[in-house]
């Protein structure tokens, strides 16, 4: 503990010690539950459609600029989709009518605008609850509890996806793979896959006999969630394997060798063992829902590290706190969160929700635009899938003309024939462009073999420029170097 309180007050007089890193996941979670991130209008009519998605682009562009690089959106509610599905209704979000297609693809447009910013776009759901009983009868004849109601239980007036039944997962991958057949999403991100915070007379009673075998109730309740992960997890990757499979679990894993978790755990409050999933290799990132401070974080960020087999830890920060109606935090809580997971090697960080941000709740969005996210950061590669990079471009060439730099290049190939590679360009002011340094990335995820630097600050100008490539699994090529005239 004293080792641990000596390194927090490094990182408080020494910030500038720990620099960004060229690999960092920097997300946020865009809440469609309630509307309490997006939508605030209606798409009832063509102009109600446009202020829906210029809604989202401001999101986004405020995101963008802060070089945040990762849009966890929420594509599936309890019940409701914010996407054409032939499973599960549209959300009455959208229209205000459950059902009620608003006149375009919600999930569509989202990740078409995130990959114009160079951003990754993962498809947030939810995943056992289902919600009241008031929001089921809601939803109709188009409810899962009337489709399939051999899946569904109600418990003290909530209604949930049992994890006991076999057909639970199965409903689940069909709602995945809707996702990650039809939309070039990056990732899926399965939410509130767990069973109700202590209770341990959920009514799976039932399936316990029936599928029990032999096993302890505990035990059985925790296998159940890791068939559910490991299920999605195999049927995304014989899909299209690039694409990410995450959770978000809660804060802490169990206890550690010196703080009891017992009150709020994910092995022992809601069934959820983490650590059989992430030494099974069945997720690619953990999201843990770390919305605590003091040693309710540091102990539990330093333990899901240690058990993280190689796989993105990127603990969820809870900047709601930050606002006085939600709790007392101060922004010097979240900069030491931030400090000590890049000090410690962790792959990023997420924000629960994207409305503080937005809403710069005590200066933290200016604090991470001015501080902590100066420059771009890669999305860290995935070596568990694929470790192969893609062929380094060849033949650059520059053109200016008018205060532009026209680049070209011949393109790169990659060993998985499913994906063309992207690129990344790298500027500066030596040569050859150092591109281990984050400060000289210029542009992330450019699909062609060409690209116009048009710098709007004469800081920014270039005299030298690298091109490299990189796949759908983050292994970056070689550069190709140009010396400016």
């Amino acid at each position: 503990m004293r080792h641990l309180l000596i390194t927090l007050s490094l990182f408080l007089i020494f910030p500038s010690a720990f620099a960004q890193q060229k690999h960092e996941v920097r997300a946020a979670w865009i809440t469609t539950a309630y509307a309490l991130d997006w939508p605030k209008s209606k798409a009832n009519t063509p102009a109600g459609i446009r202020q829906q998605k210029e809604e989202l682009i401001a999101i986004l562009d405020k995101l963008y600029a802060a070089n945040f690089n990762t849009i966890l959106f929420q594509a599936r509610t309890r019940g409701d989709v914010f996407y054409p599905s032939s499973i599960e209704p549209f959300s009455a979000m959208l229209t205000g009518t459950v059902g009620k297609n608003p006149g375009y693809d919600p999930l569509a447009f989202a990740i078409e605008e995130c990959h114009k910013r160079g951003m990754e776009c993962h498809a947030w759901m939810v995943g056992i609850p289902l919600g009241s009983a008031a929001q089921v009868r809601g939803l109709g004849k188009e409810s899962v509890t009337r489709k399939q109601p051999g899946i569904c239980v109600q418990h003290k007036k909530q209604w949930y996806l049992n994890p006991g039944t076999p057909g639970t997962k199965q409903y689940l991958m069909q709602l995945a793979q809707e996702i990650v057949t039809r939309y070039d999403i990056d990732g899926i991100h399965l939410d509130y896959l767990r069973y109700p915070e202590n209770e341990p007379k959920f009514p799976d009673r039932k399936e316990f006999l029936r599928y029990g075998k032999g096993k302890k109730l505990d035990e059985w309740r925790r296998d159940n969630l890791t068939e559910i992960v490991r299920y999605i997890y195999k049927g995304i990757k014989d899909r299209k394997p690039w694409v990410k499979f995450s959770s978000s679990p809660v804060g802490r894993y169990r206890n550690t060798a010196r703080y009891q978790s017992n009150i709020w755990s994910a092995y022992h409050t809601v069934y959820q063992d983490v650590q059989k999933w992430l030494a099974e290799g069945i997720v690619d990132q953990i999201y843990p829902m770390m919305y605590f401070r003091g040693n309710n974080f540091y102990p539990y960020a330093l333990d899901w590290q240690e058990r993280s087999n190689g796989r993105h830890i990127i603990p969820g920060l809870g900047i709601y706190f930050l606002d006085p109606k939600e709790g007392n935090w101060t922004r010097e809580e979240i900069e030491r969160q931030i400090y000590f997971i890049r000090n410690n090697g962790l792959a990023g960080q997420a924000y629960y929700r994207v409305g503080f941000l937005m809403n710069n709740t005590q200066g933290l969005y200016d604090e991470l635009n001015e501080q902590f996210y100066i420059h771009q950061a890669l999305q860290p590669p995935m070596p568990w899938i694929n470790n192969t990079p893609p062929t380094t471009p060849t033949d650059l060439k520059m053109s200016v003309q008018g205060g532009y730099t026209t680049l070209t290049w011949n393109a790169s190939t990659d060993d998985d024939e499913q994906n063309e590679p992207y690129y990344i360009i790298y500027g500066s002011n030596s040569y050859p462009v150092d591109i281990s340094n984050p400060e000289h990335i210029i542009a992330q995820r450019i699909k062609k073999n060409s690209y116009v630097h048009a710098p709007i600050y004469f800081w920014e100008a270039c005299k030298y420029f690298a091109v490299t490539a990189v796949d759908r699994y983050g292994n970056e090529s070689e550069a190709v170097q140009l010396e400016s005239r």
